[in-house]
């Protein structure tokens, strides 16, 4: 399958912007590039691009980008971070020093904040040059970019098309090679979703590997964890690499298991897959996108991965309405502080306001029992991975719709119960603590993109990673627009 050309009429990226995170660091830090050099690239590329789909927001002023770039170039030796001189924009539920960070609420369209997440600062600390934010749904609520301070993020492959989200600003950016590698965010899907509509890699990583904080209900809200994206699966690992390890404000975070980059060689040497598909017609899913997939994992038996359909004998119904139980009484009543002034109360989302006034309703036993039934989805987990190396499934039920669309109201023929039931195929390594990855497995013949989720063990993430390398390289077409 050959990739169509992506519909919005940009101009096509330099030879600097094409190039993988790895290797730009490695020619800065050899001096086969400056910083300057490569700054200048993607932030001409941005200006290029950019007023088109509307991905990166609050973008910093170029002149101070490139006053920190020339800097970098002064102080360059061959003991610079990992990250040293590479153009980034992180996503805007992430808190940057000195950068606003709107959480794509109207509550925080001026929002400065005085200190970054603990992730944030690694980037930092490893070289990198925060350029600006990217775009996200109001408080990441839902898979389609759109917010009322920024407006909406465009497919990267069609401009009439939603990004996903709530990394959807993340995808496009890298898809269209606006920056290098990305960070994002996944509570129900928002790493992995839109990776699958851009045509790119989302990383969900195991629960604890990459620290939340400082402002993060570490004991309380465990499902939301943060994670890289690429345009390949070695610098989603570059990232990674950055991001994880233990940090002691951070209590369920722990130590990395080594290098994540480093660890993918030797390449994997073939595994077994569990095929879940559409879990027996459980799921409503658009046509087309299980014939992708399958024709995906066909492929993935030429780096000797072997799939054989599963069928879990689970109370899927029962499993979904534990995730909303559980999303409603962390995010429901983390944004109760917003509802409970009427003057901000006005400026949320109907999302919003459905996942305080729901969790307002909950009770200790109600989130009690969704608690034991995440614990009997994990336990069932253990049990496939006895037999299997991995999980797949489709990343998304439906293809990228229409971007004034906010949600779908319909899949297959099913009425969809609230904003996010669509998106229900992602909650199943959420609920697992799972790693998890996307990959691209190609396109409708509408040309839109569609990726699968490939998950493995509890802390399995370098397995996981391993993995998609060897189906990376059963690709006809590379990642990105």
């Amino acid at each position: 399958m050959m990739r169509p050309r992506t519909k919005h009429a940009v101009p096509a990226a330099s030879d600097i912007c094409r190039l993988s995170a790895v290797e730009l660091v490695d020619a800065i830090r050899r001096k086969k590039l400056s910083v300057r050099e490569v700054v200048t690239a993607f932030l001409d590329r941005i200006d290029a691009v950019n007023p088109q789909v509307n991905a990166i927001v609050s973008l910093r002023d170029r002149a101070d980008i490139l006053r920190e770039a020339d800097a970098a170039d002064i102080r360059r030796t061959d003991g610079t971070g990992a990250l040293f001189g590479l153009p980034i924009a992180i996503k805007d539920l992430a808190s940057t020093t000195g950068l606003r960070t709107s959480f794509g609420s109207p509550i925080f369209a001026d929002f400065v904040p005085q200190e970054d997440d603990f992730f944030v600062e690694r980037i930092r600390d490893a070289g990198a040059i925060i350029i600006g934010k990217t775009n996200v749904p109001e408080f990441g609520l839902g898979s389609n970019t759109y917010n009322n301070v920024f407006g909406p993020t465009l497919n990267a492959f069609d401009p009439a098309l939603t990004a996903g989200g709530s990394s959807g600003g993340a995808a496009v950016a890298l898809a269209l090679d606006m920056v290098p590698v990305a960070d994002g965010s996944d509570f129900g899907g928002s790493l992995r979703n839109p990776a699958a509509w851009n045509n790119v890699y989302g990383f969900r990583p195991s629960q604890g590997l990459v620290p939340g904080g400082p402002d993060f209900e570490v004991f309380h809200a465990q499902m939301g964890v943060e994670g890289p994206m690429g345009r390949n699966v070695a610098d989603m690992a570059l990232l990674l690499d950055v991001q994880a390890g233990y940090h002691p404000q951070a209590p369920l975070s722990y130590e990395k298991p080594g290098s994540f980059l480093e660890g993918l060689a030797p390449p994997a040497t073939g595994g077994r897959v569990a095929w879940l598909g559409d879990l027996g017609g459980h799921l409503p899913v658009e046509p087309g996108i299980l014939d992708l997939c399958e024709a995906a994992l066909a492929r993935f038996t030429d780096a000797s991965f072997r799939t054989e359909p599963l069928r879990p004998d689970f109370d899927f119904e029962a499993l979904w309405q534990a995730f909303v139980t559980l999303r409603q009484a962390s995010s429901g009543c983390a944004l109760k502080v917003h509802y409970d002034d009427p003057a901000r109360r006005r400026l949320l989302k109907p999302e919003a306001v459905w996942e305080v006034e729901n969790a307002m309703r909950l009770t200790a036993p109600q989130i009690r029992a969704a608690s034991v039934m995440r614990t009997s989805w994990h336990r069932m987990l253990l049990s496939i991975f006895e037999r299997f190396d991995l999980i797949a499934l489709p990343t998304a039920q439906v293809f990228p719709f229409d971007v004034g669309t906010h949600w779908p109201r319909e899949v297959a023929g099913r009425a969809m119960d609230s904003y996010h039931r669509w998106m229900q195929v992602s909650a199943f390594a959420t609920l697992g603590g799972c790693p998890a990855v996307n990959v691209p497995v190609g396109f409708d013949d509408r040309g839109r993109p569609m990726g699968m989720q490939l998950i493995g063990r509890p802390r399995g993430d370098l397995a996981v990673l391993k993995a998609a390398v060897a189906y990376e390289t059963t690709l006809p077409w590379p990642a990105g627009a």
